[in-house]
C-alpha cells in the first residue's frame, strides 16, 4: 500500500522510471547478439570407398576395417573415427581435434590411401575425400 501512496505523491518520478526501463530495455534488445548457433571449428574429413558388388559384411571386412586401422595410425590430430558400411560403399568420417588443419589431414589421407590400395581387392576405385568443415563437401550427409 505504501508504494501506491508514494506513486500518488511523486507521479513524475514513476513516469521517468517507466521511461528509463523502456529505453534501457529497447537498447539491450538492439545490442543483444542474435546468433543462436555458435561457430564451432571441429574439422571433419570424410573418405568414401566404392567397390561395386561387395556385400556390407565383405566391405567391412576387406576395406573399412583395414582403412580405419591404417588411418588411425597415420593421420595426425584425430579425435575419433566413425565408419558406415553399405552395399558397395564405405563411408569413413575422421573427426579431428578442434582447430586442427583439415588440409594436412586430407593430404595424409590421400597419401595413405595410395598405400591402402595395394592391399585392396582388384578393380577398386580410388577413394574420395574432402573436409566437411570449413569447406563444403559434395557427398556429405
Amino acid at each position: 500500500m505504501w508504494i501506491v501512496k508514494l506513486a500518488l505523491r511523486r507521479p513524475y518520478t514513476f513516469v521517468v522510471m517507466a521511461l528509463l526501463i523502456l529505453g534501457l530495455g529497447g537498447l539491450s534488445i538492439v545490442s543483444m547478439s542474435t546468433d543462436i548457433f555458435p561457430t564451432i571449428n571441429i574439422p571433419v574429413v570424410t573418405v568414401l570407398w566404392q567397390y561395386g558388388g561387395l556385400t556390407p559384411d565383405d566391405m567391412a571386412k576387406r576395406i573399412t576395417t583395414y582403412s580405419v586401422y591404417v588411418t588411425s595410425s597415420t593421420v595426425d590430430n584425430i579425435r575419433s573415427i566413425e565408419s558406415q558400411t553399405l552395399s558397395g560403399i564405405s563411408v569413413i568420417k575422421v573427426f579431428l581435434q578442434p582447430g586442427a588443419n583439415a588440409d594436412g589431414a586430407i593430404a595424409q589421407l590421400a597419401s595413405i590411401s595410395q598405400t591402402v590400395l595395394r592391399f585392396m581387392p582388384p578393380a577398386r576405385n580410388h577413394p574420395l575425400s574432402c573436409a566437411i568443415t570449413p569447406r563444403a563437401c559434395p557427398f556429405s550427409s
